[in-house]
């Protein structure tokens, strides 16, 4: 198996987006985090580095059945480097608070596709 350089490089001759981001998993540091005392500066820290476009996506994941809440989530944020997106992670208040611990990986985006719609007299944009 190629190392993530080379693998990388190779993607992109071969035409495909190659678009390095950096995959998140949060999780609770046990069932007496206190999470909703971050949660109002978590979603600031959150809000903050959407607007200065660092963070693609982010949110709650269920369980593997698909029908429970575990407090865990994902964030996928966009940085210069591994050490970069360490960082926010690390600033994240949910971390530097100690109630979530997480890890961090990186992912190359390679294909796929998206839909958005500017409705533009009624101000509206839906994103599917």
């Amino acid at each position: 198996m190629p190392k993530w350089t080379e693998y990388k490089q190779i993607a992109k001759e071969r035409g495909a987006l190659a678009l390095e981001l950096y995959v998140v998993n949060t999780r609770p540091v046990g069932p007496d985090a206190d999470i909703p005392g971050s949660l109002p500066d978590h979603l600031a820290y959150q809000a903050r580095l959407e607007a200065e476009g660092k963070l693609v996506f982010a949110g709650p994941v269920s369980d593997s059945s698909g029908e429970e809440m575990t407090g865990e989530g994902m964030i996928i944020y966009r940085a210069a480097s591994l050490e970069d997106a360490r960082a926010l992670a690390a600033a994240d208040p949910m971390h530097k608070n100690g109630v979530r611990t997480f890890t961090i990986r990186r992912w190359l985006v390679n294909e796929g596709s998206f839909t958005l719609s500017i409705g533009l007299s009624g101000k509206t944009i839906d994103f599917a």
